[in-house]
């Protein structure tokens, strides 16, 4: 049990100092690709970090060799869009919250790209819409329809690269590993290089998890869909800590807005076509918090002004739907 509580702790120190350099080389690779800031946080941050629990569908669903494991792949899929709509965004709202709290500021009030952000949610609620009702009927081709979620999220990339937006002027920290020397090689083998350590440390810190909720005696359905979502999510809301730390609020936000369409259509996708995608009856309530928070969220960034306890409050629904896991 010891060695188990250091690992966990130890893992998820790693995390934090590794996303500390993710954030700094993704910022300069973005510069030196000439990628807006939204599209930085969107695209190249969010696939990054989104590579980890994608790994876990990939696996679980593709190499499973029961449909016990397989099924594994499709909580997975389903518990990351559950996780970034409840806990990522309401982690951002309170840390925004906390920290005009402690500068003593009377605006509340998130700086964002709400236009922007509200397009993703609305687009990602009609994609998340459609993968459930897939998961809620059977037919012959379902397994086929997994390519247009590839699509889907192709489009979407190609959108954020290709949109245009104001430049916010910030300056960039120094590049970590060569102050003097942001080149694009050295930007992206910084930010490589983190990205190595948080996949390890976040399959660490995940093992440790399940080890913890083991000994805890929580059941096994409790650990897949409650506990490990929230460990491989962990660098995401990472990455929005610092961001907001820094702040910069926009990064924040476009970086978790962005991992959310990831996990709408890359590891639907890849359980689409690799099992018989049919949801339980926990599932299906997964799928309708997601869809109430995703709602919430779309109509405060509709507005153009969202006060940051309120986006904290999102993260409430999680516990919404772990009492009832625990209770059912």
């Amino acid at each position: 049990m010891l060695v188990t509580l250091i690992l966990f702790f130890a893992s998820a120190i790693a995390i934090y100092l590794a996303c500390e350099f993710f954030v700094n080389g993704v910022e300069w690779v973005g510069k030196r690709l000439n990628f807006g800031q939204t599209a930085v946080g969107t695209v190249l941050a969010a696939f990054g970090t989104a590579l980890p629990e994608s790994a876990v569908t990939f696996f679980a669903a593709v190499f499973g060799k029961d449909a016990h494991q397989k099924d594994i792949g499709v909580g997975a899929a389903m518990g990351g869009p559950l996780v970034l709509a409840t806990i990522a965004y309401g982690i951002v709202g309170f840390s925004l919250w906390y920290k005009r709290y402690r500068e003593k500021s009377p605006d509340y009030l998130i700086q964002g790209n709400y236009n922007h952000l509200a397009k993703d949610q609305l687009s990602f609620l009609v994609i998340f819409a459609f993968k459930v009702a897939l998961g809620l009927v059977a037919f012959t081709i379902k397994p086929w329809l997994g390519v247009l979620f590839l699509i889907a999220y192709g489009f979407y990339v190609w959108r954020e690269i290709n949109s245009e937006e104001e430049d916010e002027g910030e300056e960039l920290e120094d590049l970590k590993i060569r102050p003097h020397n942001p080149t694009l090689f050295w930007s992206g083998f910084q930010t490589l290089a983190a990205l190595v350590v948080i996949a390890i440390a976040s399959q660490t810190f995940v093992h440790q998890l399940e080890s913890i909720g083991e000994l805890a005696g929580l059941p096994p359905h409790i650990i897949a869909l409650l506990l490990s979502p929230v460990a491989t999510e962990l660098p995401e809301t990472m990455n929005a800590i610092i961001w907001v730390r820094q702040g910069k609020e926009r990064l924040a936000l476009a970086n978790i807005s962005g991992s959310m369409m990831i996990q709408a259509t890359i590891p639907s996708a890849i359980g689409i076509m690799a099992t018989k995608w049919m949801f339980d009856t926990t599932l299906v309530v997964a799928a309708g918090v997601t869809f109430v928070a995703m709602t919430l969220l779309y109509f405060m960034f509709k507005r153009g002004k969202v006060d940051s306890r309120l986006l904290g409050g999102i993260g409430l629904l999680y516990a919404v739907f772990g009492g009832w896991m625990l209770f059912h």
